[in-house]
């Protein structure tokens, strides 16, 4: 087949659509990726990479186009609304010159934020009459409110209106939370559209770990890895971490995001010398990570949204067998319960992480073997890639 794959972001970024990407031109399909310059997380365009330099490349047998995108710089809002508008409009100039020029079987969109990644997959689909599957990682225009702190009706209900016409013109809207189907058919009567696909974890999470990028320390480690942001709730972590901080448990934030430099100073402030931000490291070094900690850890906002998210280091640290401990609502503290592997609070719940963490500190690690093998069968189960892969490929095809 011929895939035209619609993604904000794109290697040397690192999301899923990579994986998806790669894989079926592994398998033999003809692939070429419309996306942005690389500028994620830090807000600038990668080393190589600008306006006049690699706009088209070959990578791994994927042709890549990177339509014109203003950097995110400091991720305020300003700069947040024009990286994600630039890229909208010059991607969709891109497609209408490309809907011109070549022929394409399907297109496939990763919409992580912003929804309006779906703007030139319409217009190319509108053009051409293929099939456009739209992946929906964010629920758009709840997660403009609720992490973007967005409260302006008439702005959630334009982005609102847009997401009903880009759910009104895809083939298929594959949903990788379960509970997404609930908020989208708010938006109208998509039923016979919807298909579940969810995320998979990092395959280099089962590779041996190597020598880790920084020390860890001595004691208890609870270990985050990914965005340092609004949405992760930064607050309630600090907080967290206040009440610990006589203890022997250390909370270790590896990423970047927009709260990291708040969070920095509030460490400063505070004197605390058991939560560490020693920042973002290449995705290969991730296992070594994963493989020194005692537990590992994610949080969410307690906010509507987040309860119907299952975010993707779910199936991530699953894959890795290490027990899980969250403080989150909803639908990913479910799916820890059904797996049988670790342990939630409630979102916002800072005292009941402290109270939690300080009881496991003291637990026989027996528990914690028990906790983080029931997570690996239910990953092997449930959100082995390859499958996930098969899954997508059989849609495709149809």
């Amino acid at each position: 087949m011929r895939v035209l794959l619609i993604s904000q972001y794109f290697y040397p970024e690192e999301f899923k659509c990579n994986d998806i990407a790669f894989e079926l031109s592994r398998r033999g399909h003809d692939v070429t990726v419309l996306t942005g310059i690389p500028n994620y997380p830090k807000g600038k365009y990668f080393p190589g990479y600008g306006v006049l330099r690699k706009r088209r490349e070959v990578i791994d047998g994927v042709k890549v186009v990177r339509a014109l995108t203003v950097p995110r710089k400091s991720g305020s809002g300003k700069w947040l609304a024009m990286n994600y508008l630039s890229y909208a409009f010059f991607a969709t100039v891109n497609a209408v010159g490309m809907a011109f020029r070549g022929n394409y079987d399907a297109i496939f969109v990763h919409e992580t934020s912003p929804v309006t990644v779906g703007i030139p997959a319409v217009i190319y689909k509108k053009i051409k009459k293929i099939p456009l599957y739209f992946w929906v990682l964010d629920l758009w225009p709840e997660s403009l409110e609720a992490a973007g702190g967005i409260k302006n009706k008439r702005i959630l209900n334009a982005f609102g209106g847009l997401t009903k016409w880009i759910y009104r013109n895809s083939s298929r809207i594959l949903i990788s939370s379960r509970s997404f189907a609930t908020a989208i058919s708010r938006m109208g009567d998509f039923s016979g559209k919807v298909e579940y696909f969810p995320n998979w974890g990092e395959r280099e999470i089962s590779r041996p770990s190597g020598e880790l990028p920084v020390g860890m320390p001595e004691g208890f480690n609870v270990v985050f890895t990914g965005n340092i942001g609004e949405a992760q709730d930064m607050p309630h972590i600090l907080e967290a971490a206040r009440l610990l901080k006589d203890s022997n448990v250390n909370i270790i934030l590896i990423g970047e995001g927009r709260k990291r430099a708040w969070l920095e100073k509030q460490i400063a402030a505070m004197g605390l010398t058991n939560l560490y931000c020693p920042g973002r490291f290449p995705r290969e070094t991730m296992p070594g990570f994963y493989e020194a900690a005692d537990v590992l850890f994610f949080s969410l906002k307690k906010e509507p949204v987040f309860a119907l998210t299952c975010p993707a280091k779910v199936q991530a640290y699953m894959s890795s067998g290490k027990p899980i401990v969250a403080m989150i609502d909803g639908d990913a503290a479910r799916v820890i319960e059904d797996a049988g592997c670790g342990w939630s609070v409630p979102a916002e719940d800072a005292r009941g992480l402290a109270d939690l963490l300080l009881r496991l500190s003291n637990t026989d690690k027996k528990i914690f073997e028990q906790k983080g093998k029931a997570g690996l069968e239910y990953y092997r189960k449930h959100f082995d890639y390859r499958t996930c892969i098969d899954n997508l490929e059989r849609m495709l095809t149809e």
